[in-house]
């Protein structure tokens, strides 16, 4: 019996060992894409304002590399600046948020799609309320958006995906939050732009 006390003992530390290393992998991953994309950012501004290029046609124009991180997702009440990477595959949601790559860029005028883990860059994601805002900082300029509804829908569910006929930022995480294991369903919030 207390052979089988200290296995368990064990079979205990090594689960932590692992989980608390890919916690650190992951942490390590999210510091290097914010620094990759405060750098894409810096240098945005820095060539928008040397070019003669309109700002409407390099919002129009834009476009970034899969698995690059590109910009910053900032969620004021949760007092966090995440880094936003093309594609939504493990690997780009292992380094931060994910951009679906057939969704469009802030600023041109239909639905964005970004997607995260909840035990990782969306972990306290549940205390988002309607109202609350979401800043999106590009290499092109910065957009502010407000949660007006969310929703809950299965896992499998791919309606969320569509053309909406206006801007609309869409941000998806793992539902319920606290389950462990894979999580049945998604929550989706839905942001609209806030006119200055």
């Amino acid at each position: 019996m207390k052979r089988i006390g200290i296995l368990f003992m064990i079979i205990g530390v090594i689960c932590l060992g692992v989980f608390g290393y890919q916690l650190i992998g992951h942490e390590q991953s999210q510091k290097q894409s914010l620094i990759q994309a405060e750098e894409k950012i810096e240098q945005g501004a820095t060539s928008q304002a040397e070019s003669d290029q309109d700002i409407e046609q390099t919002i129009e124009t834009f476009e970034t590399e899969e698995d690059e991180a590109f910009a910053t997702l900032e969620i004021p009440k949760l007092e966090k600046t995440l880094p936003i990477v093309e594609g939504t595959d493990p690997d780009s949601l292992q380094k931060g948020v994910g951009h679906l790559s057939n969704s469009v860029f802030p600023g041109q005028g239909e639905q964005i799609l970004l997607s995260g883990h909840r035990d990782t860059v969306f972990r306290d994601f549940g205390e988002l309320e309607i109202g609350d805002t979401f800043i999106v900082q590009m290499p092109y300029g910065e957009y502010t958006y407000e949660i007006k509804e969310t929703e809950i829908v299965p896992e499998d569910d791919t309606s969320v995906i569509r053309e909406m006929g206006e801007e609309v930022l869409v941000v998806t995480t793992c539902y319920p939050f606290h389950f462990v294991g894979n999580a049945p369903e998604r929550f989706v919030a839905y942001a609209y732009p806030v006119s200055e």
